[in-house]
C-alpha cells in the first residue's frame, strides 16, 4: 500500500505587534548609549549590529524597532553569569523560546538571547550570537569566511563598537525587508572600494542574482 507524504507545516509568519505582545510580552528596547550602560562590566567583546550600525556609519537617522548587539557564542555562559539574578535571559532558537538558566545551559551558536528583568517586565535587548572559530568572527551565512574581530568591527564617534557596514548589509540582504532596503539605499553609496569589493564577492557567492549586486 502506498502512502502519501505527510503535509508539511506552513512556514510561521511574523505576528503583528498586538499578537506578539499577547504571547511573548512587549518590547522596550535599549538605545546604543543605554546598552553601553547595561553592558558595563562585561569583560568579553560585544558589538552593535543591524540598523543602528548602519545609522552610526551613515549618520542618517531612521526609526528603530529594536536594538541588537552580538557577541561570540562561546561567551554565552560568561554573559549569563554577568546578568546574574538582575535579568532573565531567554534563548530564542528556530522559533522556540526557553529559559537560559541552570536547567537549560546549552545554546546554539546560531540562536539568540532575549533579555528582560522578569516575566512582568518588557524585553530590552536582543543578543544574536556570532559563531566563533578559535575566537574569531565567523560568517553565519558562509561559515568558511573567518576573520579577527577587529577586521569586521569599528569604533564610532560615540566610543561604541559596531559591525562594519558591508557585513551588516550582507546579513540584511537575506531578507531585504523595507527597513533593509532603506539601509542599503543610504549605505551602499558610502562604501569605499574595499568594502564594496568584499560585499560584492560575498553576495555573488551567497545570492548570485541579488538585486543589490547591480549597485556594487
Amino acid at each position: 500500500m502506498s502512502h502519501s507524504p505527510a503535509p508539511q507545516p506552513a512556514a510561521a509568519r511574523p505576528l503583528p505587534p498586538e499578537a506578539f505582545a499577547q504571547w511573548y510580552g512587549r518590547w522596550e528596547p535599549l538605545a546604543p548609549t543605554s546598552a553601553a550602560d547595561f553592558m558595563d562590566g562585561f569583560d568579553r567583546p560585544w558589538w552593535i549590529i543591524g540598523g543602528w550600525a548602519i545609522e552610526a556609519f551613515t549618520g542618517v537617522p531612521r526609526r528603530h524597532d529594536d536594538l541588537d548587539i552580538s557577541m561570540l557564542s562561546s561567551d554565552a555562559e560568561a554573559f549569563r553569569r554577568f546578568l546574574g539574578d538582575r535579568f532573565t535571559p531567554w534563548n530564542m532558537d528556530q522559533g522556540w523560546l526557553r529559559p537560559f538558566d541552570d536547567r537549560f545551559q546549552e545554546v546554539s551558536p546560531n540562536s539568540s538571547l532575549w533579555i528582560r528583568k522578569n516575566a512582568l517586565a518588557p524585553w530590552v535587548l536582543d543578543v544574536p550570537f556570532t559563531k566563533d572559530t578559535g575566537g574569531q568572527w565567523t560568517n553565519k551565512r558562509w561559515p568558511d569566511q573567518v576573520a579577527p574581530l577587529d577586521e569586521v568591527t569599528w569604533t564610532a564617534a560615540d566610543g561604541l563598537l559596531y559591525l562594519r557596514p558591508e557585513h551588516v548589509l550582507m546579513m540584511k540582504s537575506r531578507l531585504a525587508r523595507g527597513k533593509d532596503r532603506i539601509d542599503a539605499e543610504v549605505a551602499l553609496p558610502l562604501l569605499d572600494a574595499a568594502q564594496r569589493h568584499w560585499l560584492r564577492d560575498t553576495l555573488k557567492h551567497l545570492e548570485p542574482a541579488h538585486p543589490w549586486l547591480d549597485r556594487l
